[in-house]
């Protein structure tokens, strides 16, 4: 069963880019779909996981280090986990050209 959840995060484009970049580019084993928008707050994240235990090993093995340093260097402190949305989706499709 796949894994679904949305959540705010208080940083702006520039800071996700660099993010990104940090993280280089390959993508994590196991995730199906990652989307990040504007909101008025900072930027929500839309992700669809293989599994939890997929998410989790992202997170702790390439997510986090990045985070905790970037984000640190932008806002000048290390915010709180933000609060996640479980999603029940019915489906995922994503194309060839998905990027």
């Amino acid at each position: 069963m796949s894994y679904a959840f949305t959540y705010e995060v208080p940083i702006g484009p520039d800071t996700y880019a660099r993010i990104k970049d940090e993280l280089g580019p390959d993508s994590p084993p196991g995730m199906i779909l990652h989307l990040a928008h504007n909101t008025d707050q900072g930027l929500r994240y839309v992700e669809v996981w293989e599994s939890k235990e997929a998410y989790l090993d992202f997170v702790d093995k390439r997510l986090h280090p990045v985070v905790d340093r970037v984000v640190t260097q932008a806002l000048g402190f290390r915010p709180p986990e933000p609060p996640v949305t479980m999603l029940d989706f019915v489906d995922v499709w994503t194309g060839d050209s998905a990027a």
